[in-house]
Parts: C-alpha cells; sequence; structure tokens
C-alpha cells in the first residue's frame, strides 16, 4: 500500500477523532445543569417520556399556569389517566380536566410526530414548553423543531441529582449515557439535513420539469 495513502488516512482518521472528541465535549457542557426558572407562557406544554421525573416535574410546573394545554408523549399502554392521577393525587382535577395522553410514540422521533398532530388538533399555534431530560433536550427540540418549524419551543429540562454534581464528569455511568446521546444526536441531525437537501433537490427538479418548454 502506498505510504501517501496510509499517511492521508491516517491524518483523516485523525482529524475526524479530534472533531468527534470536539463536538462531545461541547455538547457535554452546553448541557444544562441547573433546573431553568420558568417565567414564561405558552399555549402548551410537552413532557416526553423516559426519564423518572419527568413526568411529575412536568405536572407541578403545568400546574403553576404556564400552559393552557399538556401532552404526555409515548405514554405506556398498560398506563391509564386514572393512574397517572392516582401518581399524582394534588393535581387529580387537572389531569382530568387538561392532560393529554399520547401511546403511539415509541422513541423520539415518534414523540415529535406525536406532539406535531397533538398541536394540530389542540389548536396550539405558537408557543410550546418542552420537558424532558437535559442530556435528551438537544435531541428533542432538533425533532420538534423539524416537524413543527413555526412554533417557539421553550426549554425546561429535568436535572437528575447526579447531573447537579460538580465530578459529573468523572462518573463513567454519565459519560456513557452523555455518549450515547450525543452519538443519536449527531445521526439525528444528519438525517434531519439529508432530508432537507433531497426535499430542496426534489423541489427543484419538479420546478424545471413544471416549467420545461413543450418540444414544438
Amino acid at each position: 500500500m502506498n505510504a501517501r495513502y496510509i499517511r492521508a488516512t491516517l491524518r483523516a482518521t485523525l482529524w475526524a477523532l479530534a472533531l468527534g472528541l470536539t463536538g462531545f465535549l461541547v455538547f457535554c457542557f452546553q448541557v444544562e445543569r441547573q433546573e431553568t426558572v420558568l417565567n414564561r407562557h405558552a399555549d402548551g406544554m410537552i413532557v416526553l417520556t423516559g426519564g423518572a421525573d419527568r413526568v411529575a416535574d412536568a405536572i407541578s410546573l403545568f400546574s403553576q399556569g404556564h400552559a393552557e394545554r399538556m401532552l404526555i408523549t409515548g405514554v405506556n399502554p398498560g398506563i391509564t389517566r386514572a393512574e397517572i392521577a392516582r401518581l399524582n393525587p394534588k393535581y387529580r382535577d387537572l389531569i382530568d380536566c387538561c392532560v393529554d395522553l399520547g401511546y403511539e410514540a415509541v422513541n423520539t422521533f415518534g414523540n415529535a410526530k406525536e406532539a406535531r398532530r397533538w398541536a394540530e388538533r389542540s389548536n396550539i399555534l405558537r408557543t410550546i414548553i418542552v420537558v424532558t431530560s437535559n442530556y435528551h433536550m438537544p435531541r428533542a427540540l432538533a425533532e420538534l423543531h423539524n416537524v413543527l418549524p413555526a412554533h417557539e419551543l421553550i426549554p425546561y429540562s429535568v436535572i437528575s441529582p447526579r447531573m447537579r454534581e460538580d465530578g459529573w464528569w468523572q462518573s463513567p455511568h454519565t459519560l456513557r449515557l452523555f455518549a450515547s446521546e450525543y452519538v443519536k444526536y449527531v445521526l439525528v441531525m444528519g438525517r434531519i439535513q439529508i432530508m432537507k437537501i433531497w426535499t430542496r433537490s426534489k423541489a427543484v427538479t419538479s420546478s424545471l420539469s413544471n416549467g420545461a418548454v413543450a418540444p414544438r
């Protein structure tokens, strides 16, 4: 094998590793580790299931009057509204009147599609508070922005006690969690960009085809 080719491959690999590591570090230090003080009111609120404290924190936040209606997306089929009310008895009336459950989503991509249908059905036109774990927030916002481009999304990160610790970066569990989420985030952003390019290319091709001059 040509020595120049080997050196070029090695340099490219090192640059890719350096770029990936830099991106991962930026991702880690951009993730919120202090709970946000929310002083906004929105048309709706969405909580993505998956973390232990997400739903309880979202219901407590919702009870403070920050939104008109709330969607819990990605609910386990075995969980009913009555069960959620039983776990949050102080907010039973609020849950009965103003909280919707979405059962179809099984991942973040599905959460976004379910949220879009809910926003259209519930006439949520402008602003949405997004509640999910801090490490999951970048990917959740990317998926939601992609399907709700005209909405303002207001993030509210749920942060576990472990994430608040100053030495979080010394925890193998936390680092593995962040690394896994970073890879998923990069893949989501890549998929979204590819779909945008494909959509624009298709639109240009269609425009050229429709504008072509018919042969005489």
